[in-house]
């Protein structure tokens, strides 16, 4: 599933999209208010729902519609600022609503990533504080109906967020999780005993505009573990592993092909792999040297990038 990077958006702009995703679920007569003092709302909606929280049971009442837009990269729910929102913002705005009569049902909007146990904890924070039925959404299912509504990313010019350079980076980071249970330690990992400074190496950097700093700098870093990645790739064990890896490869050549001429140099469009990966998986914390391992793997393999002229 292609991902839309929300927090490349301005507050507004992810407003638009609540609102949006609220009128096909909740149903047209969905109201947004204009930009300044919201009072704990962005929009509201009065009115049996269209199918939310499901076609068989909807709610019906006053639902009120609040977005909280970060503009940090793989921001939680877990995070110590956004709990603070929700103990100096969320609860006062909702229970001001609740006193005045103009809340039943309250729908928190965030493009930051929720886990099901942090999602629990604020829906009690929230019905403890307020006794209010609540429900937060975040960037995961925010993406679920981005797919499944394509009219909205039309409408909301989210196109444009997308890279040329996107691509599906779930089996890169796979494979590095399982490479690294493989293999934790990368300080144990003896040296490559292919020589990749050879002339050929050399042709294909000059073939692919992949400057010498880069690669005497940064890529021979690397070269070190290349044994490593080929012997996992070779064990007979980890054949579908290997079959992800040819995915991969096939894809990554398709998206070089497709953009090259927008890069320079070839590093900054392996760096552009690299942030992209780091962009979308929190869960690689303490094994991101890996995604440039085997992006730099494949290039001196020659699995990415032009072999000949």
């Amino acid at each position: 599933m292609r991902k839309y990077p929300l927090y490349y958006l301005n507050h507004s702009e992810f407003e638009n999209i609540t609102v949006l995703i609220c009128r096909k679920i909740l149903g047209e007569a969905v109201v947004p208010f204009a930009k300044g003092p919201d009072g704990g709302r962005d929009g509201k909606f009065n009115g049996k729902a269209n199918c939310f929280p499901s076609e068989a049971t909807p709610w019906d009442g006053k639902i009120v519609i609040q977005a909280k837009h970060t503009t940090k990269v793989n921001a939680s729910c877990s995070d110590s600022d956004f709990q603070k929102i929700l103990e100096d913002n969320v609860l006062p705005a909702i229970q001001r609503l609740k006193e005045k009569n103009k809340i039943d049902f309250y729908m928190l909007f965030t493009n930051r990533k929720l886990t099901g146990m942090q999602d629990e904890k604020i829906e009690d924070l929230i019905n403890e504080n307020t006794n209010i039925p609540n429900i937060i959404i975040a960037d995961e299912k925010i993406q679920q109906w981005l797919q499944s509504y394509p009219d909205i990313v039309k409408e909301a010019k989210l196109q444009g967020l997308l890279t040329p350079l996107q691509f599906d980076e779930q089996d890169l980071k796979d494979l590095i999780i399982e490479f690294h249970k493989s293999i934790p330690d990368t300080g144990m990992i003896g040296k490559s005993e292919e020589d990749y400074t050879y002339i050929s190496m050399e042709r294909k950097n000059e073939l692919n505009q992949l400057s010498y700093v880069y690669f005497d700098e940064v890529i021979k870093k690397n070269i070190t573990y290349f044994d490593s990645i080929r012997n996992f790739l070779k064990d007979p064990i980890n054949l579908p592993l290997k079959e992800i890896y040819e995915d991969t490869i096939d894809e990554l050549n398709a998206k070089i092909v497709l953009s090259r001429n927008e890069y320079n140099a070839f590093e900054n469009l392996l760096e552009d792999f690299y942030n992209y990966v780091i962009a979308n998986n929190r869960e690689l914390a303490g094994k991101k040297r890996l995604i440039r391992l085997f992006l730099h793997y494949m290039y001196c393999n020659c699995d990415i990038g032009k072999k000949d002229a």
